[in-house]
């Protein structure tokens, strides 16, 4: 007896070729017209059983399918043994026993792309379905022929583990019954025209150790949080008016281990931590830590975009990592990349078969210089995607804000393209209307939902209101970087001190747009790679010289108008440039000019912090004024950073002849200390300094009431704060 059709016979016959889209139609418990009855697809199997009842399976044909008449009254998820040629065992619940698992609701709002939690959903979740624990796979690839998961556990074979198609959401779904966490696990779609794609899951929240590929079915996190008052205080945060002073890291290359290996997220943390409250700063910024295949890539060529990379430990490591970081009063940042991926076949690259995530015309959907692709924008599940991955890191990972790679590279149609290789917009213009769009909508929701999160543009180009919320016509940004001042300044600073009078407008020009966005002063990882050199490297002159206009450069970045971020290396005037397959030459701190440009930046960082004048109006014109910004003849820059009642003054000498006697203005009288001087010996200048202060006298200066004869230190810094 069998409960067969000719038609099941060429369905299973499909099943066995792996080209059946509705497993579920055939197999499980199901009712027939000869009663009830239980169908497996084992195609492994050469015999296999129910186990409770006791009742042997038949095989129908030769394509793997097994069935026998079921009971009544017994369980609706059958547990089935199954023994293959070799006479090994397999028990399993049978997973085409269950009915639908996601919520219709849960696809409308993933199809809409406004699923802000969709990575609960889709990827690989463990559940318990009627009472029975497992792991719920769904993946979205709408125009594939069959979706599969394949891993050690069905042998990577496609024709095992079949999923159910959702119909119209373009999802496919499976629950695997008894799945333990920890198990590796890829996609296997069947394009339209028969093709076969072995796909990593988009969704999934860990991955293999590179250069292996696979999946990871995540735990549920075991992580116990510790920073709740942090967070509190986050949300209270008034980032506008505090400082902000973060530290670039990429933890590939900060330490390594004896051996040269990496390091654990958790060991990192330790190190990392007590070094940055030595140096003051208050977040740190980590290049991209989501899965990525190539150590060369920084992490900017992503292909996890909800799992921080395994090379240096479990989610659940890096959980820990931002706790100690939050324990110890230490914000951590986070540089995400929503701008484009890479083409690896396993990835994201024409995920079903088609242009999915990426546009189909290589005119919108590849960077040519980079080598990679452009997420297509337009696509509401695209969008929801990343949405989905930025909250992600907030809400599983406590990140206290996203910095934004390449918004440039998304914001123009023709962003480094030669006439003829971009298509406009369907208004004509060039800029990228539906990127737009998402930037704004990225804003919303994360500055919405989590107070005091940020999120930085970098965006190197005079595109306006960057910063500004989208009502007023901006992006909704928390912050943009400043690369306009980042380029003058350099270009000022690698000049020898004899031409510097000729370029003195580079120092002064950045003053006209200084207070048009929330700027973040940046000397970040691509000023220190592909030939640019160090920041040290950059400086003109001997070695001295090199060193003082190092310090110099520093003072001049901690006493500017704006937020501050530094890569590591720079602290201690790393040499040589960034080499992200080994650690910082920390050995260098054993030389006295490195010990005191770190030395520098910490008491930099700490008056930065404690002098409200120098952070509390930051984006404020009225927090900002120049004394003198046109003494080019001597290379002389001075000017007043103020707020409440507060006033400091900066006078910065670029070139390496000592000035004394010299007179500035200052806006009172009284005793103005010197609470900084670059060239000070404890930081390997040459001491040259006030004695601790100046008396301002009623004698007006500089269009400013008062004044006081100061002596300025080769190539040297001093911050004057009156009591």
């Amino acid at each position: 007896m069998t409960n067969c059709t000719t038609d099941d016979l060429v369905s299973f016959r499909r099943l066995g070729e792996a080209r059946e889209h509705d497993p579920f139609r055939l197999l499980g418990v199901r009712d027939g017209d000869n009663g009830r009855w239980l169908r497996a697809h084992l195609p492994h199997a050469v015999r296999a059983q129910a186990v409770e009842p006791p009742v042997p399976l038949r095989r129908v044909g030769v394509s793997g399918v097994f069935e026998a008449p079921w009971p009544e009254d017994a369980p609706d998820h059958p547990r089935i043994r199954w023994f293959d040629a070799d006479g090994r065992a397999t028990e399993i619940i049978d997973p085409y026993t269950f009915g639908p698992v996601l919520a219709e609701w849960d696809l409308h709002l993933f199809n809409q792309g406004r699923h802000w939690h969709a990575y609960r959903h889709l990827g690989a979740n463990p559940r318990i379905v009627d009472g029975v624990p497992g792991v719920l796979f769904a993946v979205w690839a709408p125009n594939a022929a069959r979706a599969s998961v394949v891993g050690d556990f069905n042998r990577w074979d496609g024709r095992v583990h079949p999923m159910r198609s959702r119909g119209s959401s373009g999802v496919w779904e499976l629950f695997l019954p008894e799945l333990p966490a920890g198990t590796l696990y890829k996609f296997e779609l069947r394009t339209a025209s028969g093709a076969i794609l072995l796909k990593s899951d988009p969704y999934a929240r860990q991955f293999e150790h590179r250069p292996a590929t696979a999946s990871v079915v995540a735990p549920p996190p075991e992580h116990q949080w510790q920073d709740d008052e942090w967070l509190e205080d986050r949300a209270r945060w008034r980032w506008t008016e505090a400082p902000l002073s973060v530290y670039e890291v990429h933890l590939g290359s900060w330490r390594r281990a004896a051996d040269g290996g990496f390091l654990n997220y958790r060991d990192i943390a330790e190190s990392l931590v007590r070094h940055v409250k030595e140096l003051g700063f208050t977040h740190i910024e980590l290049l991209p830590i989501g899965e990525h295949p190539f150590d060369g890539s920084w992490g900017y060529q992503t292909t996890g975009f909800f799992a921080p990379t395994s090379r240096f430990g479990s989610p659940d490591d890096f959980r820990w990592f931002v706790d100690h970081c939050h324990q110890n009063g230490i914000g951590v940042l986070l540089d995400w990349v929503p701008g484009h991926f890479p083409r690896d076949a396993f990835a994201l690259a024409r995920f079903d078969g088609t242009a999915l995530y990426e546009h189909e015309d290589s005119r919108r959907g590849e960077h040519r210089d980079w080598g990679t692709l452009i997420f297509n924008y337009a696509r509401d599940e695209v969008r929801g995607f990343l949405i989905a991955s930025a909250n992600y890191w907030v809400e599983e990972f406590h990140i206290d804000g996203l910095r934004v790679d390449a918004v440039a590279s998304m914001l123009y149609l023709d962003y480094s393209r030669q006439e003829g290789d971009w298509l406009p917009n369907r208004h004509g213009g060039r800029e990228n209307l539906e990127a737009i769009d998402f930037l704004r909508e990225l804003n919303g929701v994360i500055q919405g939902q989590h107070p005091g999160v940020t999120v930085t543009a970098e965006e190197s180009t005079a595109w306006p209101q960057v910063s500004r919320p989208p009502w007023s016509g901006g992006l909704g940004f928390s912050f943009k970087w400043n690369m306009g001042w980042m380029h003058d300044t350099l270009s000022y600073f690698q000049r020898n001190a004899v031409h510097r009078r000729y370029h003195h407008r580079e120092l002064t020009f950045g003053m006209l747009y200084a207070f048009s966005e929330n700027f973040v002063l940046p000397f970040s990882h691509d000023e220190v790679v592909h030939g640019k050199r160090s920041l040290l490297g950059r400086m003109p002159g001997d070695r001295w010289q090199q060193f003082a206009n190092l310090r110099l450069l520093m003072c001049y970045q901690f006493t500017y108008s704006g937020k501050k971020l530094l890569f590591m290396g720079s602290e201690f005037g790393q040499p040589d440039e960034w080499n992200h397959d080994t650690e910082l030459p920390w050995e260098l701190l054993s030389q006295p000019e490195h010990a005191g440009v770190q030395r520098l930046v910490a008491d930099l960082n700490r008056l930065y912090r404690t002098v409200p004048a120098l952070h509390g109006r930051d984006f404020d014109a009225e927090g900002f004024a120049w004394i003198d910004c046109d003494d080019n003849a001597q290379s002389i820059l001075s000017y007043r950073r103020m707020a409440g009642d507060q006033t400091a003054v900066v006078i910065l000498n670029m070139t390496p002849v000592v000035h004394e006697n010299y007179r500035i203005g200052l806006p009172a009288p009284g005793w103005y200390g010197e609470i900084l001087n670059t060239d000070a010996q404890c930081y390997g200048g040459s001491g040259v300094g006030n004695g601790g202060g100046v008396a301002a006298q009623a004698l007006p200066w500089m269009g400013l009431p008062c004044s006081a004869r100061v002596t300025l230190p080769p190539l040297g810094g001093v911050l004057l704060v009156a009591p």
